[in-house]
């Protein structure tokens, strides 16, 4: 069993320097990421989904951190820097930005792999005897000091963070591994059709989280190997892995809940089907995802606001929201709101009603709207008495995107508003 004392895990994280890898476009999100990078995607009513891994980081003891980032990232940026640029470098902490800037190649990053290569004189400069490297667009919460111990207990070279997940969900979607009765992989396939099942347990797999530890000299010795190799496509997944399990140790971390009476809870919401539904499940009662845990915060940047509102109590209109979130600044002036997310500043006018909706900052509702199954994007303005979500025929003949399970996409461009919000 790894060793557990607290005075062993703070030694771990200080010794540890974590790398998120913020740079991806979410291209299975369609228009919700045209302007800013999936890591920056808002969720929950009032975090964006950087803030997650960033909170893990902090609130496991590691206060050095990286955020590596690449397609559209201004709007990432300036959140990280309003939120988590306090930190004190003087201390030991630090959260930066880091850009690509084509450091030791002409290229921008050409995959996770060449990411990391291309900032490896940053990584050395800090000094750790672990690297953690983190995927950012993934929603969870995790204490990274049972996985760095677990790490430092096996002798591994590297350690791969792992769930289990139904087969027909990881196929051509997850890194899914093989492994023996203490962990060490001894296979590894990148989005394979047909992944390979658990011994015992034909509908299960163990999937990659994304989230690895390394030894940073064998880190370091992995990706300049990498970096000579022509036909590689500079990835953890496809390249890395696959090349050194056979003759190092490299272990899988099942990932369990570090909570009582919780199961972990890891979400990829790289669709627009999973990004409504994993905000639609923080509206239950007792939420797998559990946002209200002081001793776990999630924390974010936060703008300086008035709290919600809701005005008239009229039989023919009266402001009400039930089930739902709603954010600061909102206004819900003589509408309905059901189950839904309403992120901060949203305003619904007078006998218009929301519902099983996720609505991002700054959106005006006008009068007597019907919206619902929808995801509205960003500073929309939703015309007075306009339909969204209930004939999906109808709503595509309007510009909006339907999803597979029925959602419907609404952005200021499909409205005809200019375009830019982040």
């Amino acid at each position: 069993m790894p060793n557990s004392s607290p005075r062993y895990i703070s030694n771990l994280t200080r010794e540890t320097y974590a790398l998120i890898l913020a740079g991806g476009r979410g291209s299975r999100l369609h228009e919700l990421t045209d302007w800013r990078a999936k890591p920056a995607l808002y969720f929950g009513g009032k975090f964006r989904i950087i803030d997650f891994p960033l909170s893990n980081c902090i609130n496991s003891g590691i206060r050095r951190v990286g955020v590596v980032t690449q397609y559209k990232s201004h709007s990432l940026i300036r959140h990280v820097m309003r939120g988590w640029g306090h930190f004190k470098k003087e201390l030991g902490e630090s959260v930066e930005i880091l850009p690509a800037s084509q450091r030791y190649s002409e290229n921008w990053y050409q995959g996770t792999a060449d990411a990391v290569f291309q900032n490896i004189d940053i990584i050395r400069h800090e000094l750790p005897k672990y690297v953690m490297i983190l995927s950012g667009d993934h929603v969870y919460r995790m204490d990274y000091a049972g996985l760095l111990a677990a790490h430092a207990e096996s002798g591994a070279d590297m350690t791969v963070s792992c769930l289990e997940v139904p087969v027909a969900e990881a196929a051509n979607a997850f890194g899914v591994m093989e492994v023996d009765e203490s962990n060490r992989i001894l296979g590894f396939e990148e989005k394979p059709a047909l992944p390979r099942s658990l011994p015992g347990n034909p509908e299960l797999c163990l999937a990659s989280m994304g989230n690895y530890v390394f030894n940073t000299e064998f880190l370091f010795e992995q990706l300049k190997k990498d970096a000579q190799n022509a036909d590689s496509d500079r990835d953890f997944g496809k390249d890395i892995i696959p090349a050194i399990i056979e003759q190092h140790k490299v272990y899988a971390y099942p990932f369990k809940s570090a909570f009582p009476n919780e199961q972990a809870y890891w979400r990829d919401v790289g669709t627009l089907d999973s990004f409504w539904q994993a905000n639609m499940e923080l509206l239950s009662p007792t939420p797998a995802l559990n946002l209200y845990d002081a001793k776990w915060p999630i924390w974010t940047y936060q703008e300086q606001l008035p709290p919600a509102k809701f005005v008239f109590d009229d039989d023919e209109r009266r402001g009400m929201a039930v089930d739902s979130v709603v954010s600061g600044g909102c206004i819900i002036s003589g509408a309905t709101v059901r189950h839904s997310v309403l992120f901060n500043e949203v305003r619904v006018c007078s006998f218009s009603t929301v519902e099983n909706s996720v609505v991002l900052p700054d959106v005006v509702v006008l009068r007597h709207c019907k919206i619902k199954n929808a995801i509205i994007d960003r500073g929309c303005i939703i015309p007075e008495g306009m339909v969204i979500g209930y004939n999906h025929d109808q709503d595509r003949a309007k510009g909006f995107r339907v999803s597979e399970k029925g959602v419907v996409l609404v952005t200021r461009d499909m409205l005809g508003l200019p375009v830019g919000y982040e």
